[in-house]
């Protein structure tokens, strides 16, 4: 009987699993579960140049976008410039003109159309002038540097532009430095009857 129970000694050892040269399968079991702190770190080293990749690939965006706008503001103010150089050209000529000219009215008339051409290029852009004399006072477009008692005009309203004010659609490019009427006050008034 020991013969019997070292054969059952080999199938048992063979049914415990224990990788034995000869078998193909249970090698491989081992190679597919390779160090795990290897694998994490490859997975991380993978990750970390991704993560690289994609904050230059932002990086270089964020460049070129700000390039980009920069280009676009240089463009938008080289337009303006060549919409603007006719009117600088009628102004030397007529300041050329006004040194040699023995009248006033026609300079002034030469000046009237250089203005002319000057609101008319302005509007082309979709700049207007903000309302000035005639106006009601509005806080949002006229600064108010000076308040001036009357009774011809009503309270509020614009009597005077110091600086006129310029807007492009709905916003405000400069407010108008204006003056505006407020009502007569009777203090003065009141105080001389104080006073007797």
């Amino acid at each position: 009987m020991p013969g019997q129970s070292e054969e059952n000694d080999d199938v048992v050892d063979e049914t415990n699993g224990e990788a034995s040269p000869t078998s193909g399968a249970e090698p491989a079991a081992p190679r597919d579960a390779t160090d795990p702190v290897g694998e994490a770190k490859a997975e991380a080293a993978r990750m970390k140049d991704q993560w690289m990749r994609t904050a230059a690939d932002f990086d270089n965006f964020r460049k070129r976008a700000r390039r980009e706008l920069e280009d676009t503001r240089k463009a938008g103010k080289e337009d303006l410039l060549k919409e603007f150089l006719p009117v600088f050209d009628n102004l030397e000529r007529a300041i050329q003109s006004a040194q040699r000219a023995t009248e006033v009215k026609p300079v002034a008339e030469g000046l009237q159309m250089v203005l002319r051409q000057y609101l008319d290029t302005l509007s082309r852009g979709g700049i207007t002038k903000v309302p000035g004399v005639g106006a009601q006072f509005d806080p949002t477009h006229h600064e108010a540097i000076q308040q001036v008692e009357t009774d011809e005009h009503p309270a509020g309203t614009v009597v005077a532009e110091v600086q006129p004010g310029y807007m492009q659609g709905d916003r405000l490019i400069r407010a108008a430095m204006v003056v505006v009427a407020k009502p007569k006050s009777d203090a003065t008034g009141g105080e001389g009857s104080a006073s007797e």
